[in-house]
């Protein structure tokens, strides 16, 4: 066990429904980004040339190798090209990382498809050590990315939807101004209302995977939006054989 894994006393639920811990704390768990230690990386844009992408992943890795001494979290980088997400994640593993945070999250939420082949084929292909951070998400989408093997959450898409002027919920996402749910609401009032339902969404998956009805909570929140049903679809579709070696259908 490397000195980074024994640091931070990895166990990451190793598929879809399985409790497991990160630091002591039960996965998945929220992070704020000013608490973690991201090694820094080049960042783009999820639909562009493979050149550009292959050019940052590139670039990720170098200055990934050149902080793993004051680092503990890496991105993975590669935007929609899944082999380059592999590699990348690979490489940034041999390198001494453990801790991934999955780049162009927003992006990949309206991407259904790319998004469940890229969340089962990272799973697959990582260490059993190694743990994943979803950059950016709606409420709703929490427990179908759980489902999937995701890790944790980034609570900063909180701050993000407080100053738009949008309450996250468990199941929507409202537009104060279209729905005065709160009136003369500041924005750090609603930055802290996101956060506590984030908590909430977080306790909830909790008690679902220890109840083993996590699968129930996944089709309950599919129908909140035509991105999350169609998720669902496409993993049942085309990754059943993932989601029954982890986990009961019931």
């Amino acid at each position: 066990m490397n000195q980074m894994i024994k640091k931070f006393e990895i166990r990451s639920h190793d598929g879809p429904g399985r409790v497991g811990k990160i630091d002591g704390e039960l996965t998945p768990k929220i992070f704020y980004k000013k608490d973690l230690k991201i090694a820094p990386n080049e960042g783009s844009a999820y639909n562009i040339d493979r050149e550009i992408a292959e050019f940052n992943v590139k670039e990720t890795l170098r200055l990934a190798q050149e902080n793993v001494g004051e680092c503990d979290i890496a991105a993975i980088q590669g935007s929609k090209y899944i082999d380059l997400r592999v590699e990348c994640l690979k490489q940034l593993e041999e390198i001494g990382y453990n801790g991934f945070i999955i780049a162009n999250g927003d992006a990949l939420l309206t991407n259904p498809k790319d998004l469940v082949e890229l969340v089962i084929s990272l799973k697959k292909e990582a260490k059993k050590t190694s743990y994943f951070i979803f950059s950016f998400t709606e409420l709703s989408f929490m427990p179908i990315l759980t489902y999937m093997g995701i890790d944790g959450f980034l609570v900063d898409s909180a701050n993000y939807y407080s100053h738009l002027n949008v309450l996250q919920t468990p199941t929507k996402s409202y537009d104060l101004n279209t729905y005065p749910i709160y009136e003369n609401i500041t924005q750090k009032e609603l930055e802290q209302k996101n956060i506590e339902n984030m908590e909430f969404v977080i306790k909830e998956i909790h008690a679902h995977m220890k109840n083993r009805s996590l699968r129930n909570l996944v089709e309950e929140r599919s129908a909140t939006t035509p991105q999350n049903i169609s998720t669902l679809k496409i993993l049942d579709r085309t990754c059943m054989d993932y989601l029954l070696e982890f986990t009961q259908l019931f």
